[in-house]
């Protein structure tokens, strides 16, 4: 999604384990992009991590390197800084949205799946751990190094099209395919993802946000459902639901986000223009 990982791994679903630069674009994807909001006072992105439980040290310490990273524009009004969204931020949350918004984000036509081989030298570790975070979220499990698979017809070029990523991409090939009789697609799912590492993670999301929220504030509670939720759509690209059983819970996760999101989403973004008028941003 742009020169920098903008969806990054996080060690287990929560806010004390989401890195403040993962909370900060849950939030400003789900209430920012689009919006027509004027630059943000520095301010109000402290006081929502410190909701999160950040401290103002590392929160600062983020948006200094996203800045650096041409995530955000850095204005001074006085003596407060404000922060914009820069095209290439744009970019990249459209991008994650395509997802994070769709009705069914682990579904896919029934028997289609994506074949993708490529290589980078064992002494290239930043870009192999790109690559692969790349992949990941774009749905791949790794059948063996260098060749991956995703559920259904996945655009590679979009995949491997960013620019730090180009050197990959002229070393790709990928291939839409089916499999053919006699293959054990449980076997290959089994092997290409850890299966029941999956379940827990939807069991986890669905029993964490049918409880009350862990933090208080609808804009805090969105942005930290946005960062679970961005987690768990690293965790399942889709498994195909024939290989999984009646009871695979993704369905159930689909309709928890979307009840939760919609109870949130008006009373943050009227949180959030509250805070915007407080600072004057706003009339």
């Amino acid at each position: 999604m742009s020169a920098v990982p903008v969806v990054e791994d996080d060690a287990q679903p929560g806010p004390a384990a989401h890195r403040p630069q993962s909370l900060l674009l849950s939030f400003l994807g789900a209430v920012v992009l689009d919006s027509e909001l004027p630059p943000l006072p520095s301010m109000t992105l402290l006081d929502l991590l410190a909701d999160l439980g950040v401290t103002e040290a590392a929160a600062r310490a983020t948006l200094k390197r996203m800045t650096q990273r041409g995530l955000f524009s850095r204005g001074q009004v006085g003596r407060t800084a404000e922060y914009a969204l820069t095209p290439l931020a744009e970019e990249v949350l459209r991008e994650a949205r395509e997802r994070v918004a769709s009705a069914a984000p682990f579904e896919h036509p029934a028997g289609e799946w994506t074949l993708l081989s490529y290589s980078v030298p064992e002494s290239r570790r930043d870009l192999r751990h790109r690559v692969r975070a790349r992949l990941t979220w774009a749905g791949f499990g790794g059948l063996r190094d260098g060749l991956w698979i995703a559920p259904g017809t996945v655009d590679v070029t979009a995949v491997l099209g960013r620019s730090d990523l180009v050197e990959v991409a002229q070393l790709a090939d990928a291939f839409a395919a089916r499999a053919l009789p006699g293959t054990d697609l449980d076997r290959l799912v089994h092997r290409a993802w850890d299966v029941p590492a999956v379940r827990a993670a939807h069991t986890w999301f669905i029993e964490t946000w049918s409880r009350p929220p862990r933090v208080s504030g609808s804009l805090a509670q969105l942005t930290l459902l946005g960062a679970d939720w961005l987690s768990l759509l690293r965790t399942d690209p889709g498994l195909p639901a024939a290989q999984l059983g009646a009871d695979w819970p993704a369905p159930t996760s689909s309709a928890v986000y979307r009840r939760v999101f919609d109870g949130l989403e008006p009373a943050a973004r009227a949180a959030l223009e509250r805070s915007l008028r407080a600072s004057g941003r706003l009339p």
